[in-house]
């Protein structure tokens, strides 16, 4: 599923069950890291258009680094996000890049500040973020990360694993952080 990014993501009121959870099945939390990410709007047409915004280019910087990243998302029929087509490559300059994009008349949109605390489990086919944002409260999120044989097949995986968990979760969120700071509902 490379360059194919799948996830749910639920609002979380109280991430420490879930946690117990994943680590009695043997996953392994990561450090806690500070992401600061940048999206930008372009000058050849607005991503805010749609009456569903459906592209997003990012800058996003962390202790460790940055990154640029584009995703473009595919919808249901009821206009729901399903899974995206995502490019992400590490940035050694995250201030050139920043001013390229300036450069070329790329306007910024919004920053999104988070820490997430990521937890692998055994197998590596799923990964659980847990994410807080001061001005939208806490989240997690699982991201597909196995190979499969189609995109309904990897939804369906990680719609059993979800399912399987037996952890109340608060409401599924078919929206980006970016869209919930804007204001928008999709």
């Amino acid at each position: 599923m490379e360059y194919v990014e799948i996830e749910h993501k639920y609002l979380v009121d109280d991430p420490a069950p879930l946690r117990a959870v994943l680590a009695r099945r043997g996953g392994e939390p990561g450090p806690a890291v500070r992401q600061v990410d940048t999206y930008y709007n372009a000058p050849h047409r607005d991503l805010l258009e749609r009456p569903v915004v459906t592209e997003w280019l990012r800058i996003r910087r962390t202790d460790g680094g940055a990154s640029l990243n584009f995703k473009k998302w595919h919808l249901d029929d009821d206009g729901l996000a399903t899974h995206c087509d995502e490019y992400e490559s590490d940035v050694t300059d995250a201030e050139a890049v920043r001013r390229t994009l300036r450069a070329l008349d790329f306007t910024q949109m919004v920053n999104v500040d988070k820490v997430r605390e990521e937890w692998t489990l055994p197998g590596g086919r799923i990964v659980v973020a847990f994410d807080t944002l001061a001005d939208l409260g806490s989240f997690v999120e699982f991201e597909f990360k196995g190979d499969a044989e189609t995109v309904p097949a990897a939804i369906a995986e990680l719609t059993e694993f979800v399912g399987e968990l037996g952890v109340p979760l608060g409401e599924r969120i078919h929206r980006g952080y970016p869209h919930m700071l804007l204001g928008r509902d999709h």
